[in-house]
């Protein structure tokens, strides 16, 4: 019987770059995770040059495998376009291409917002529910992912929704929180109102909130008056690995 490949999963992070195979039966690694940090000048070299040990590390396994790659960038057709916590120099860089020449294997590249969307949407929090569901990411600022009967509308970069006249992210994402020393209840203020917005303009089935402070989702969450249900993420930070091997199983197909 044939080995079943598994997908490779790599998520660039400001701090750290994270990847693992996935066994996307169950939704869950099939390896243990490694982690390298991330450049100190993340440019496009040094950064593939981590993804690279990262593949090498797990390579042995399954030599066709092929790669997702969540960027914290948008990704359209393969060429970047923005650089969140990563250097500048990316922007323009056709990510596919690189990344492909350099690994020899099929690559995908995506925003990583949608990477932990398609993960949570597929074996996480969004399993069950049909219609249209948003991903909320909070950490350093807001990552959001879109996805209607599973279908991704990549790059939607909601988090830039203008409350109060600026970005929300700027007042709304849990840096904010963090560095203005705000309470639960403070912040689930700035929260309702950016959701509110969110679901006037949208109206989803369900809204899913991912971000390392999605494990304190019990005090806050609970603050929300909201339409639709809004819940915390269950796959943590391994979201973005196994949207991104899913996404790179799927262009196979």
């Amino acid at each position: 019987m044939a080995k079943e490949t598994r997908p490779i999963g790599i998520d660039v992070g400001g701090s750290g770059i994270k990847g693992a195979p996935v066994d996307l039966k169950k939704g869950e690694f099939a390896a243990e995770r490694l982690r390298i940090e991330t450049p100190k000048e993340s440019t496009p070299d040094a950064v593939v040059d981590v993804i690279a040990e990262i593949v090498d590390h797990f390579g042995d396994r399954d030599r066709k495998a092929p790669v997702g790659v969540a960027l914290p960038a948008v990704v359209t057709r393969g060429l970047v376009r923005t650089a969140a916590n990563i250097d500048r120099s990316w922007i323009g860089t056709d990510a596919v291409r690189l990344l492909t020449e350099r690994l020899g294997r099929q690559v995908v590249v995506l925003n990583d917002a949608d990477a932990a969307g398609i993960g949570e949407r597929e074996y996480g929090a969004g399993r069950d529910t049909s219609g249209l569901v948003i991903m909320t990411t909070l950490g350093t600022g807001i990552g959001t992912a879109i996805l209607n009967e599973g279908h991704l509308v990549p790059n939607s970069e909601l988090g830039h929704l203008r409350i109060d006249g600026e970005d929300a992210e700027k007042s709304t994402s849990s840096a904010a929180r963090e560095n203005e020393d705000l309470s639960w209840e403070e912040w689930a203020e700035r929260l309702q109102r950016y959701y509110a917005r969110l679901e006037d303009l949208l109206w989803p089935d369900l809204f899913i909130v991912g971000g390392g402070v999605a494990k304190h989702a019990d005090k806050f969450l609970p603050l929300l008056h909201l339409r639709a249900p809004i819940v915390a993420a269950r796959l943590g930070n391994s979201a973005g690995i196994i949207g991104a091997a899913l996404r790179a199983s799927r262009a196979q197909d």
